[in-house]
């Protein structure tokens, strides 16, 4: 049985809770399917987990880089936690309902976290063509200091910029038969679709949001990696070069692995509407998903550095 919904009056109605979807056409099989969803969020979780505490216990990879790598692992947990709770519940239990003000809350870390993801990830090529154009001040210029000053710029871009979404969600009058939505958890375009009120203000918003964060921060990564390859080019010997390439590309995979998902749900909400709901949910998944669960792997095996780190921390060993 459902809960009693209720109306404020004729005029204005908010839902008292949404109800979450699986995968679609998929239902019958939730239980088999919550067997993967289970394994990549614990490798996500413990994987994350790990190198956040390789690189606090191992003294010799307190440096920017690892610094940025923690802030990045940190983001993943973040956003696994994120929506793992109402994945699990709707792929175990079959428990669907969302509460309306636990929908916004979590929509607003949920969105907050993949700003996060995405600045760490524009860090991290600042703090790459630094090390490459201008070594001997490596160190000088990515002080602690400067660091953690990144690292607040970071979370208080990510706070202030969606802090407003849930308020604008809030203030819409909703469609009484209107409260199933297209995922296990809360995206910002799917809950404001549910509203029976002009949505302008919040597409608009929403859009000036991926624009002035994660838009930004692509097209400066790209200009980062573009001065950085003008600098390696103007190494002399080709050894060089490709030692210094080397170091780029483990964060041009997280990179890849970030920002692919992310335009393909863009792509998906904005020019995929006539495609069948499950392709909308698979898409959703693989951006909130596959990133937390594939940038710990990347590290571990590319980077010699951390692997050994991560294999103390397992055995105890500071």
């Amino acid at each position: 049985m459902f809960p009693s919904q209720s109306f404020i009056n004729i005029s204005f109605f908010q839902p008292q809770y949404f109800l979450m979807t699986g995968i679609p056409g998929l239902e019958a099989v939730h239980n088999w399917i919550s067997i993967p969803f289970f394994s990549m969020y614990t490798v996500a979780l413990t994987g994350n987990c790990l190198i956040f505490l390789a690189v606090k216990r191992t003294h010799s990879l307190h440096q920017p880089m690892y610094y940025f790598l923690s802030m990045l692992a940190l983001s993943d947990v973040g956003l696994t936690l994120s929506t793992m709770p109402s994945t699990l519940a709707v792929l175990w239990f079959d428990y669907r309902f969302i509460g309306f003000h636990s929908c916004l809350i979590q929509m607003f870390f949920l969105h907050s976290f993949s700003v996060v993801e995405s600045s760490v990830l524009l860090a991290m090529s600042f703090d790459r063509f630094v090390a490459i154009s201008n070594p001997l001040r490596y160190t000088s210029v990515l002080t602690n200091n400067v660091i953690i000053r990144i690292g607040a710029v970071i979370v208080a871009r990510a706070t202030l910029s969606l802090f407003p979404v849930p308020f604008l969600l809030k203030r819409l009058n909703y469609c009484p038969g209107k409260v199933i939505l297209s995922h296990s958890f809360c995206f910002h375009a799917d809950v404001m679709k549910l509203a029976c009120a002009d949505i302008t203000v919040n597409i608009l918003y929403g859009l000036y949001v991926v624009l002035s964060t994660v838009g930004v921060d692509s097209l400066l990564i790209v200009m980062s990696y573009a001065l950085i390859l003008h600098t390696v080019m103007g190494l002399a010997s080709p050894r060089e070069r490709v030692r210094a390439l080397n170091t780029c590309v483990t964060h041009i995979l997280a990179v890849l692995v970030f920002y692919i998902p992310v335009i393909g749900v863009s792509m998906i909400h904005r020019f995929g509407k006539h495609l069948p709901h499950i392709v909308h949910a698979l898409v959703a998944y693989v951006y909130l998903v596959v990133p937390p669960v594939l940038n710990p792997i990347i590290y571990s095996v590319k980077s010699k550095p951390i692997r050994g780190a991560m294999y103390r921390v397992l055995r105890g060993k500071d």
